[in-house]
């Protein structure tokens, strides 16, 4: 795993991270109570829900997601440019982070800020993560998704293990400033979470409204939404016709996992996510 850093038991790629900067991020970055803050392990729906996020706070006008970057609008803790653009930010900002529970800004746990974590089932996010992998210089590529598997169920991936990750924040979740929400129910009822979280952020919108945020944030308009789309990003970032929205579908897995790696799958999820209510995972 050349291409990546350890800091305090997890893996990030070299190239866009910095151990000093995650470090600043968790020690002395400052977290207003006015502050939002979208967490995800990667590959978990992140940029889609920002979208949705921004929309909301447009009343389900297109502009601002039009005309400004994905992370412009709300920008990444953990990287160096974006948190010093969060810092020099005024009022309310909204956020987003891949960050542990552990190395999340220590100011949020003293704050009323609200945070949006989103679950998606793993072995979707495996398979995202590891065709995402294959088309950037980001990781060390895996020769193939076996290999990947290995991998991942062991927390050598970009940000180390989903299991702990989710664990960990869902300790959160009786909290009134979280919200948890699940890729699976997004896209089963795109509306009622729309509207659940409007009612967490204290926004309402009118029924028009709503529908704007709808059309706006639907897979084939993010995907020729050039603010969004992975077009603009960095040159140094090798991304081989990289296109950021693959499916966008629940359930893609099966198309690639043997029967024995998901038997394995399962016997190690099972272990690691004992003591949750199944019913907390929404994923068949």
């Amino acid at each position: 795993m050349s291409a990546y850093f350890w800091f305090e038991g997890i893996p990030f790629p070299a190239m866009l991270y910095k151990r000093e900067i995650i470090k600043e991020s968790r020690d002395k970055f400052v977290i207003r109570d006015e502050d939002t803050v979208i967490v995800t392990y990667p590959k978990s729906g992140t940029n889609w829900l920002i979208e949705i996020v921004c929309l909301i706070q447009t009343k389900g006008n297109p502009k601002w997601i039009q005309s400004v970057p994905t992370w412009e609008r709300s920008p990444w803790i953990e990287t160096k440019k974006e948190l010093s653009m969060l810092i020099n930010m005024e009022g309310p900002r909204l956020m987003s982070s891949h960050l542990p529970f552990h190395l999340f800004p220590k100011s949020f746990f003293r704050s009323k800020a609200k945070v949006i974590y989103v679950i998606r089932n793993p072995r979707d996010v495996l398979v995202s993560g590891y065709f995402f992998g294959r088309n950037t210089n980001l990781i060390d590529n895996p020769e193939s998704l076996g290999t990947y598997i290995e991998r991942f169920l062991k927390g050598n991936v970009p940000y180390g293990s989903w299991f702990e990750h989710t664990r960990d924040w869902l300790s959160m979740r009786k909290n009134d400033n979280f919200l948890l929400l699940s890729y699976e129910d997004m896209k089963e009822n795109t509306r009622g979470t729309i509207r659940k979280i409007c009612d967490f952020l204290g926004k309402k919108l009118e029924p028009d409204e709503l529908d704007l945020v709808l059309k706006y944030s639907s897979f084939q308009a993010m995907k020729e939404n050039k603010m969004y789309n992975f077009s603009i990003i960095r040159k140094d970032v090798n991304i081989n016709g990289l296109v950021l929205m693959r499916k966008g579908v629940p359930g893609d897995w099966k198309n690639h996992f043997t029967v024995a790696q998901a038997e394995n799958f399962d016997k190690v999820f099972q272990e690691k996510m004992a003591g949750f209510s199944p019913g907390l995972f929404p994923w068949k």
